[in-house]
Order: structure tokens, then sequence, then C-alpha cells
């Protein structure tokens, strides 16, 4: 049976920091808009900031749903599912929001990712969700499903980019500056990576 949650510590953290990937639920406030459902992975990409709030690495791709969707209403869903060992998935709602990196924020919040190079990816924000409601359910139905490796294609493809040449790529993308609903998405042109991040 699905338990609820104050915190996000002990059995729950160590959960969350143990799964290599994990999916990201947003949707306009439109009701006809067009709901999002993203998965994430990268070892080291997500940390648990406090016992209510989870930060991850958003980095650079063809669209930009989820920035847009928490820039219009905040509202976001995280969810890790356990491919191996007991079944478990927990769920974290809250309310998210996009740091992008000409905020005073960015550095000390990129401080808490040892172990990405934010050069490797095209970083272009991090998403921080304080969480409002915390559960977590039984996952029977989820298959056993093993973990090889992280893909290396996503730091092969964008460690060859710079700022200028990220920017243009962005750019170049229909959904990275507006949503498919047409919101704002990603912020152009692209603010320069922090000396941290250079």
């Amino acid at each position: 049976m699905g338990k609820t949650y104050e915190r996000i510590e002990g059995r729950l953290r160590a959960f969350i920091e143990q799964q290599p990937v994990f999916f990201t639920a947003t949707a306009p406030l439109s009701g006809d808009g067009t709901v999002n459902l993203s998965p994430k992975g990268l070892k080291g990409s997500l940390a648990v900031l406090d016992e209510r709030t989870v930060a991850y690495l958003d980095f650079a791709g063809s669209n930009a749903e989820t920035i847009a969707h928490l820039r219009e209403n905040g509202r976001i869903t995280l969810m890790w599912c356990a491919f191996q060992g007991p079944p478990n998935i927990v769920r974290v709602h809250g309310r998210g929001e996009p740091v992008f990196r000409d905020d005073p924020r960015f550095p000390g919040l990129l401080a808490r990712f040892p172990e990405i190079d934010p050069t490797q990816h095209g970083l272009r924000a991090i998403i921080v969700v304080h969480a409002d409601l915390v559960r977590d359910t039984c996952g029977f139905a989820v298959p056993f499903m093993a973990y090889e490796a992280d893909r290396d294609l996503h730091g092969k493809r964008f460690a060859r980019e710079d700022d200028a040449s990220l920017n243009t790529y962005f750019e170049n993308k229909e959904h990275v500056a507006t949503s498919i609903d047409g919101l704002p998405g990603l912020p152009l042109p692209l603010p320069p990576a922090p000396p941290s991040a250079a």
C-alpha cells in the first residue's frame, strides 16, 4: 500500500539517489495544452538538496517543455521506479523553477553536482523542485531491468559546443524558446556560462 511522507530522508532519500533514471511530468494551465513527460538520466545529475527539495541539471535538447511549463505555473511531478531489488515507486509532487545560468544562485547550486562536467552537456538551467507531497507505492508491475551504463552520446554531442554555438543551436530549434503550445521557454540569447562552469 502507498504511503505519504513529510520529508525526503532515510530510506526514501537513499532510494532516490540510487536510481539511474527518473521521470518528470509537467503541463500547461490550458486544459487542451500538451502534457509533457520526460526521462532523465546521467549519473550525478540529480541532487537531494534537503528534506523537501531536489534539483536536477537541465541539459541541451531539442525542446524546453518542462522549462516553459514551470515558468507558467510551477507544477511538476518527479517519479523514480525500482527496476532492480524490491519493488517501489516514489513520486515527489511539488513546485519547480528553472534557475538559469545568469541567476546568482546558479554557481552555488551547480556545486551540488560534483560528478558532472557541465561543459560537456550544454547545461542551460538547474531545475529546483520544492516538494508539496511525497508518496511511494508498490511498483509490483514494474519489470526487472538491468542498468548497464550511461550513454556517452549526449556528452560527445554537446562537448563540441561553446556558448555562441549552443545559442545558435537553441535558436534553430522550434520548441526551445517557446513551447509546443506557444509558452515562453528557454530565454535566449543564452546567458554565458558562469566561471565555475567554463
